[in-house]
């Protein structure tokens, strides 16, 4: 007899057991599989959809960015080229104080750097002194800005390989062209920003060429033939990195021989397009730990399928410990999925801030010329006050100079106030508007004018209603625009025999505060309000008075108008919204 003779015989039962294990271990792994095959395909389509939602985002705020810095420096040149100062020396050929006021613009503007071209092209101002000089006749941006209009935009390539954004206008006078101002902009700045990200990002201009890119050596070539820079992988190897990449979505394309997703969208200008190519190596992490997360899960059930079917006096309990553990492992699937919703959601909050702020600082230089422009009222009054002070000290009398200090410290606080303005308008939007009594406004506004009015035999005429005049107001900036108004109005009386000033406040439908003198009248009410514009000597002002001025006004609801008056002279009329009851109440 043999060894499989004597074996005993196998059980019905044993046999039972073993075709359930068997079925139990193939369903199993046929389950498993069919499950990580569906969750690679259904997070692989997820991962990649927030990755691309992401990166389009990311694309939409680079071409934000990049629209509106190119918007605001195209501005400057249109306002250069209606500087008096700028344009009186090309006129008497007198350009030693040119660079020198192109260089206080260059902070302010933020542009890269700045040129005036005499009409030969010739350098005769810049802000970098080394090109004082140098012809510029062949080049670009002067021979197209002699031949147009209006602004140009020029792209060319400089000395030293690298690829220079200007803007560049005429400067006319009396019809005939006198010069050209020519600014560059500094766009390779975003270069350096879009370089702190994992994506390649690269603009190209009309005719496919690339301008600006994070990597250099893409500079001057087309998307085509900057992807051609390292050769793209072989069928097979891209089907071995296919498969190591286990996505079922095709690349949009293959940077340096790894497949990349690549988004691109038009820029609103010149026909210019950003392009950027993002990997999948996050989509790959994230999926593949999901998966490994699976297999461990299956392999650790399947042992426990081992387990349970050996000893069947264990099922009760391994049912409730699998049961317990399938529950642990949604519980951290949903943590994730809950952590990753709440990060896109504060991107996207972060992304919508990044783009406010930066509406707002492009607006931001034009305020520090405002504030810069009503510092010196406060300046010129202190100066006053300490000279007034100094005297009164030296004749024994400390209780008036006291009074003098009291005033000082005053016009400190108001100064305090007028730049704490641009630090808010900096971090948050709105102005703090509040009902403010007109005829207050005045009299701290004449007040401020005090030591100016002293020095001068000038009269003045007041006349203010007894009731309030309420309006809706940043009191600080209402009182700028009256000492702008009464300033203008000193000047003007300065070559009058007697020199008078009449202020008028009424309120009807609307508050209206008239200022009226009897100097020489206005030549150019046209150009009155235009930024630059004033008929003081060089040196006594820069012409932002009455434009800011009426830039307040507007903010405030309200107009600034002027007129010549009947009798001569000029006539200023603010008119703002009055606040009446009901309107206060429904504020």
């Amino acid at each position: 007899m043999t060894a499989a003779d004597n074996a005993p015989p196998r059980l019905p039962s044993q046999v039972r057991l073993s075709r359930r294990l068997r079925a139990a271990i193939g369903i199993l792994i046929i389950a498993a599989v069919g499950v990580v095959w569906f969750t690679n395909l259904f997070l692989t389509e997820r991962f990649t959809e927030s990755t691309r939602n992401r990166a389009e985002l990311r694309l939409a705020l680079y071409s934000g960015n990049l629209l509106s810095e190119l918007k605001r420096a195209s501005i400057v040149p249109q306002l250069l080229a209606r500087d008096p100062a700028l344009i009186g020396a090309l006129n008497s050929n007198d350009y030693s104080q040119s660079t020198q006021r192109l260089i206080s613009y260059l902070e302010e503007i933020g542009a890269e750097s700045l040129l005036l071209l005499d009409n030969d092209g010739r350098t005769v101002a810049a802000t970098d002194r080394n090109l004082i000089g140098s012809s510029h006749r062949t080049s670009a941006y002067f021979v197209n800005a002699v031949r147009s209009n209006d602004t140009v935009f020029t792209t060319a390539e400089s000395d030293r390989g690298v690829t220079d954004f200007t803007y560049s206008r005429r400067v006319e006078m009396g019809g005939r062209n006198i010069g050209v101002i020519v600014v560059k902009v500094d766009l390779r700045k975003f270069e350096d920003s879009w370089a702190g990200i994992s994506d390649a990002v690269m603009v190209t201009n009309s005719e496919g060429e690339i301008i600006l890119s994070t990597e250099p050596r893409w500079r001057g070539l087309t998307e085509a033939e900057a992807l051609e820079v390292r050769s793209a992988p072989s069928a097979i190897s891209r089907a071995i990195q296919a498969t190591t990449d286990w996505t079922p979505l095709p690349p949009d394309a293959y940077l340096q021989g790894e497949a990349v997703m690549r988004l691109g969208t038009r820029i609103p200008f010149q026909g210019w397009q950003i392009t950027s190519f993002t990997t999948y190596a996050s989509v790959r992490a994230r999926v593949n730990g999901v998966l490994a997360l699976e297999i461990m899960g299956f392999a650790i059930l399947m042992a426990l399928t081992f387990y349970l079917l050996s000893r069947k006096a264990q099922l009760r309990s391994m049912v409730f410990q699998q049961e317990s553990a399938d529950l642990r492992q949604l519980n951290q699937r949903l943590q994730r999925e809950i952590a990753e919703r709440e990060k896109v959601e504060k991107d996207l909050e972060v992304a919508e801030q990044t783009l406010a702020q930066s509406s707002k600082l492009a607006a931001l230089g034009e305020m520090s010329a405002a504030v810069s422009h009503e510092l010196n009222q406060p300046l010129a009054a202190m100066k006053t006050y300490l000279a007034g002070a100094k005297l009164l000290l030296q004749r024994k009398r400390p209780d008036e100079a006291l009074s003098s200090f009291q005033r000082i410290d005053d016009l400190i606080s108001r100064m305090g106030t007028i730049t704490r303005q641009l630090k808010s308008y900096a971090r948050k939007s709105g102005d703090a508007f509040e009902p403010v009594d007109t005829r207050a406004a005045v009299s701290s506004a004449l007040s401020m004018m005090e030591p100016q009015l002293k020095s001068r035999k000038v009269e003045i005429i007041t006349t203010l209603p007894r009731e309030t005049v309420l309006v809706m107001a940043d009191r600080i900036r209402l009182e700028q625009v009256i000492i702008n108004l009464l300033r203008n109005a000193l000047d003007a009386t300065q070559s009058a025999d007697e020199p008078k000033i009449e202020i008028l406040l009424s309120a009807g439908e609307t508050a209206t505060l008239t200022v009226r003198d009897n100097g020489q009248g206005i030549e150019d009410l046209d150009n009155l309000f235009e930024p630059f514009y004033t008929t003081k000597q060089p040196g006594d002002g820069v012409g932002l008075g009455l434009a800011i001025s009426s830039g307040i006004v507007n903010d405030l609801g309200g107009r600034l108008t002027a007129r010549n008056g009947a009798n001569g002279g000029a006539v200023f009329e603010m008119q703002l919204p009055i606040l009446t009851d009901e309107v206060e109440a429904a504020e």
